[in-house]
């Protein structure tokens, strides 16, 4: 592992980031080569730069998790590589339809480059990338109600290099679009043609939802150009509170006789000649 970095701080592998920094104030005082008495500068400015170097390395994130796992590289300066952009897939072969984000929990497989501790690819060849690739699935819990974009992260699940710690795995959320519903956030929208006369007298409106229930909706109001019926609670899950949904959304469109006979016309000034 080469130099002990926790040793030189004199403090536990599992020392906290204010542990870490009262260790180094404490021996920086110490240790300073303008405070150093025992005549040898050059090894007191070698003991000094051991220990910021020591700091440096551990009250780092990500250098320590790299240190941690590799030890120091190289005999003076500890260099810490890391790939430099995250592995992203859209959920293409999975495209989420919206009702499978009802329910639905996923595998997903994906191939990537894998290296083993010595910096050996699967084929054993040191130091080059793989002409193979290793395979793995992944569990993909699809929570109810997520929405496009969502983002599920498996960390460092990316290509691995020998000196670089792998990439995240990224899979981002797509949704495919639905023949009848739309979604809008938390709602779900319906287009319903109706005629004029169902627009004026009234209609049920029957429909299947996502999750196959036969809903009957009465529609009593006069339906006029822009009418939207509300339905509370059966729109999408709302993922962040358990139990709940958006709205489902009716909206209408109003199919108009092409011609009326000079009968029809006059029945209908009859009938609605005070209303208007």
């Amino acid at each position: 592992m080469g130099i002990d970095y926790y040793n030189v701080l004199k403090v536990e592998r599992n020392a906290s980031e204010e542990e870490l920094k009262k260790a180094y104030k404490k021996l920086a005082m110490i240790c300073h080569p303008d405070r150093n008495n025992t005549g040898n500068k050059t090894e007191a400015e070698a003991k000094f730069k051991q220990i910021s170097q020591a700091y440096d390395v551990l009250s780092d994130p990500h250098k320590r998790k790299y240190y941690d796992r590799y030890g120091e590289v190289g005999s003076s300066t500890a260099q810490f590589p890391t790939s430099d952009s995250e592995i992203r897939f859209n959920k293409r072969g999975a495209k989420n339809a919206y009702k499978e984000v009802f329910y639905r929990s996923e595998k997903s497989e994906f191939e990537k480059s894998k290296y083993d501790a010595g910096g050996k690819s699967s084929k054993g060849s040191a130091n080059v990338r793989p002409e193979t690739t290793v395979e793995e699935i992944l569990p993909i819990h699809v929570k109810p109600g997520w929405k496009k974009g969502t983002k599920i992260t498996f960390p460092e699940k990316g290509n691995q290099e020998p000196g670089v710690i792998p990439a995240d795995l990224i899979f981002v959320i797509d949704e495919k679009p639905h023949s009848i519903f739309k979604r809008d956030g938390n709602d779900l929208i319906i287009y319903k043609k109706i005629s004029l006369l169902d627009a004026l007298t009234g209609k049920n409106v029957k429909l299947t939802t996502l999750d196959g229930r036969d809903l009957r909706i009465p529609i009593t109001d006069v339906i006029k150009p822009g009418y939207e019926k509300v339905v509370p609670n059966e729109g999408m899950p709302i993922s962040k509170e358990p139990g709940k949904r958006g709205n489902l959304r009716i909206k209408f469109s109003i199919k108009f006789p092409t011609s009326l006979t000079i009968e029809q016309k006059s029945d209908l000034r009859r009938i609605l000649g005070g209303s208007c």
